[in-house]
């Protein structure tokens, strides 16, 4: 599980390679859940709070910025 500073450190195109990669593996631990074949449950929770932290980083940067430039 990824923590909220190790994901502050990375610059944005690390977070938005690192999100798509998220969104690729719960579209799969969505269809192994659906035919019953899953071996981590936990693991899909963990991805979509991943994707809410790197969200929540993403939201606050690009407010930042755009407060910076006004």
């Amino acid at each position: 599980m990824a923590k909220k500073d190790d994901l502050t450190v990375k610059t944005d195109d690390q977070l938005a390679t690192q999100l798509g990669d998220l969104k690729r593996e719960q579209f799969n631990l969505r269809f192994q859940s659906a035919t019953n074949q899953l071996e981590k449950p936990s693991r899909v929770r963990e991805v979509r709070r991943t994707i809410a932290r790197i969200k929540t980083i993403q939201t606050a940067r690009s407010r930042d910025a755009a407060s910076a430039q006004a």
